[in-house]
């Protein structure tokens, strides 16, 4: 019976769209499901990726971000249904895996050098390269 249900769960994992590949230092544009009441709606968080954490169905990452001077940071389970899509805006270059280091940073202090990802919304921008 254990067999099964582990079985169950690998094959839900599978059915779940796959999300682009990202690491931490990149940022990333999150859309996510929230329910408000008796409605529902879409909520995009755009941040800074600050770790991956765990494997297979419990892997989670945190997002964080600076609004107003006030840092936010939001942990999404990778396997989640709320997670409608994930847009990769850039990839930074950092060498470490966990960026809790720019929870003390503010300003400009806190920047990443990154580079932009092209992206297929023009692509006739793309051909003519």
């Amino acid at each position: 019976m254990a067999q099964k249900k582990v079985e169950h769960k690998a094959k839900k994992i599978e059915e779940r769209q796959e999300l682009p590949e990202f690491h931490p230092g990149d940022t990333i544009k999150v859309f996510a499901k929230f329910r408000e009441g008796d409605k529902e709606r879409v909520q995009p968080f755009q941040g800074t990726v600050i770790q991956l954490k765990g494997a297979g169905e419990s892997k989670t990452f945190t997002v964080r971000k600076v609004t107003r001077g006030i840092g936010v940071e939001r942990i999404f389970p990778i396997a989640s249904p709320n997670i409608i899509k994930v847009e990769v805006k850039k990839h930074g270059s950092v060498r470490r895996a966990k960026l809790y280091y720019l929870r003390g940073r503010i300003g400009k202090e806190s920047r990443i050098k990154q580079e932009a990802v092209e992206t297929d919304a023009r692509p006739e921008a793309v051909e003519a390269k």
